[in-house]
């Protein structure tokens, strides 16, 4: 008895990469490793250290731990997972811009290793200057700072992905299970609280290539899961974008309304319930333990408002999946001719999909200009 073999779909072209590196923030892991942190974070800033132990007590009520890193380890050991499981055989590395493992120690190993070309996914997924721009000129100064003689892989950034199918859906069905969490009386409504990091307003209107793309990108996100939540429950809810973890001096205007502010808003309009959603954020950093889990849920409770908190895309199998997209997608690009012919380039929402290299002059450094990789 003959049986008909099974055909395998050959592993996905990432060439001309030789490896993936994922480029985060970084974080504290122990309470005597929180001031320097900090320090690292506010460089050139003229921040007090007192200012800094005040923000860092912050950290404190965590055991001075941020969760940060944990995260991107889980994160990486399921990207790993994913891309073998679709016989990517890519080498994936991890450096930080403002805590260990840092950006030129990771790409002094990766010389070693002789990686020649990279990826970058970063853990953020919008356009402004800290989101995007800081973490370009970090890694310029990463290259800068290697021994001499010692050849720096070429890099490029995968694009924004905030409206990428892989990372929207998550959001999506963290909305519906923190509705339905919800006292029933209540839930019928709740509204969306969309929650994302605030920035100097100064610092949106510049944003992108042609500014106001951070708040742009945020709104777009917003709408589309207001949609398809109403698709799923057949309720067309109330929504609003606002921020959290303001910092920087009183006079400089920032994005508002604070999500704290905002809650008391609601209540005194009788809304019956909210739920949060930190759409700023990929994983459930400080600013969501913090400023939600704590802070606002803290608010919440003393109006006596019914509040949840949705989750973030974390390690979710569609998010991680959705870097192995970008990867593919990216290399395809790079190899041009045939392979970019057609290629997919998911993308949901009022927004198409973005761009790969980042535009001339795009969320520029308003401080003064500073040179930065991956962009035209």
């Amino acid at each position: 008895m003959s049986s008909t073999p099974t055909t395998q779909q050959p592993a996905p072209d990432v060439s001309p990469y030789d490896a993936l590196l994922l480029v985060s923030f970084g974080g504290p892991e122990r309470p005597e490793d929180v001031v320097p942190f900090l320090e690292n974070v506010t460089r050139g800033r003229g921040i007090p250290r007192e200012r800094l132990e005040e923000v860092g007590q912050h950290y404190f009520l965590f055991g001075g731990r941020s969760p940060i890193n944990d995260q991107n380890r889980e994160f990486l050991d399921a990207l790993r997972a994913d891309l073998a499981g679709a016989g990517i055989d890519l080498p994936v590395y991890w450096g930080n811009r403002n805590w260990d493992p840092y950006l030129t120690d990771t790409l002094r190993q990766m010389a070693a290793d002789g990686v020649t070309r990279a990826a970058c996914f970063m853990t953020s997924a919008y356009s402004s200057y800290s989101s995007c721009r800081q973490y370009r000129e970090n890694l310029f100064d990463a290259v800068a700072a290697l021994p001499e003689g010692v050849a720096a892989p070429r890099l490029d950034k995968l694009r924004h992905y905030f409206n990428h199918p892989g990372f929207v859906e998550p959001v999506v069905d963290g909305v519906l299970a923190a509705l339905a969490d919800l006292p029933e009386p209540e839930r019928a409504g709740a509204e969306l609280v969309f929650v994302t990091h605030s920035v100097p307003t100064a610092m949106n209107d510049s944003s992108g290539p042609d500014g106001g793309a951070y708040l742009e990108q945020h709104r777009s996100l917003a709408a589309e899961v207001v949609d398809r939540v109403r698709q799923e429950t057949g309720v067309d809810r109330e929504h609003a974008l606002v921020f959290c973890s303001r910092s920087g001096a009183p006079h400089v205007p920032w994005l508002e309304p604070d999500v704290n502010d905002h809650l008391e808003a609601v209540h005194a309009r009788g809304v019956p319930a909210v739920v949060m959603v930190p759409i700023g954020f990929v994983s459930d950093h400080m600013e969501v333990i913090y400023d939600l889990d704590t802070e606002a849920m803290a608010t919440a409770e003393r109006l006596g408002l019914p509040a949840r908190r949705s989750a973030t895309p974390g390690s979710d199998p569609r998010f991680v999946a959705a870097v192995r997209d970008l990867l593919v997608e990216r290399a395809a690009v790079e190899r041009g001719g045939p392979d970019a012919d057609g290629i997919s380039r998911p993308a949901v929402g009022s927004i198409g999909p973005m761009w790969d290299a980042c535009p001339p002059g795009c969320c520029p450094n308003l401080r003064g200009d500073r040179p930065a990789l991956c962009g035209r």
